[in-house]
């Protein structure tokens, strides 16, 4: 089983020089044409999974961040004005899956100050785990101290079950227990446990979208006999529509 991973922290939706206006359509489409079954999201618009996950025909759940007190005003100031009001529009950590059902989702306040991190994981019907993180900006400690907080927890959630942890750890340099590197450019890293990665990381053209650069590796999980594999796992697949579409439904839970 192979599974393709995206990280990409979208700068709350705006670009570097700064467009002016509201940027939904660039970065759904640059989304919408890279290959990957999974994309872990930071920095996201609170407004924007749930579109995401229906231009994308993806499932998504989501976890808002900070800066989020009277959203609607935020949101009516961040869509026509993005680039005045900035990371003040709100925030969300989001992860997209395509060709299989999440059906469990949990969440992790990483710390309160400076300002609210968190993580959150998904378990798919395949049998694994999907974790996403933004870590604390601007103090190497705290960002390792939620990266730590971070890979334990999940590592704990997911039992003996394969793992992908990623997101912007805010590091450029880290190492996890219990995980193995999968790649990464500067800040933005994707880790994993019971899987090994294929090849080196992809570090893909994004045009003047966001700060960062959207990273994608591809992982094989690591063999296992099929009679100990958790009931319900082996190869992903791609549920029906209906079920699919009353989990996107569910985007938050």
């Amino acid at each position: 089983m192979r599974l393709r991973v995206l990280t990409w922290n979208l700068m709350h939706g705006r670009s570097v020089p700064a467009a002016g206006r509201e940027l939904f359509d660039p970065f759904a489409s640059a989304l919408e044409r890279w290959e990957w079954e999974v994309a872990l999201l930071q920095e996201v618009p609170p407004w924007w999974p749930a579109r995401l996950g229906a231009r994308l025909n993806a499932e998504y759940r989501q976890v808002l961040t900070s800066r989020n007190g009277l959203l609607p005003l935020r949101r009516a100031i961040a869509t026509r004005w993005p680039d005045l009001i900035k990371s003040h529009g709100g925030g969300a950590n989001a992860i997209l899956v395509r060709e299989d059902r999440i059906i469990e989702h949990r969440t992790l306040r990483l710390c309160r100050l400076p300002e609210r991190r968190w993580a959150h994981a998904a378990r798919l019907a395949c049998g694994v785990w999907v974790a996403n993180l933004h870590a604390t900006a601007h103090h190497p400690a705290a960002a390792r101290r939620d990266s730590r907080l971070a890979a334990a927890t999940t590592l704990a959630w997911a039992a003996e079950e394969p793992l992908v942890l990623g997101g912007d750890f805010n590091l450029p340099l880290l190492s996890l227990g219990g995980l193995q590197h999968a790649g990464g450019r500067d800040v933005d890293h994707v880790f994993a446990a019971g899987w090994d990665p294929i090849g080196t990381a992809d570090v893909l053209e994004h045009g003047q979208l966001s700060d960062h650069a959207p990273v994608a590796v591809t992982l094989e999980r690591r063999s296992r006999s099929p009679a100990a594999w958790p009931a319900g796992s082996g190869q992903c697949v791609s549920p029906p529509a209906d079920q699919l579409n009353q989990s996107r439904r569910r985007g938050g839970g």
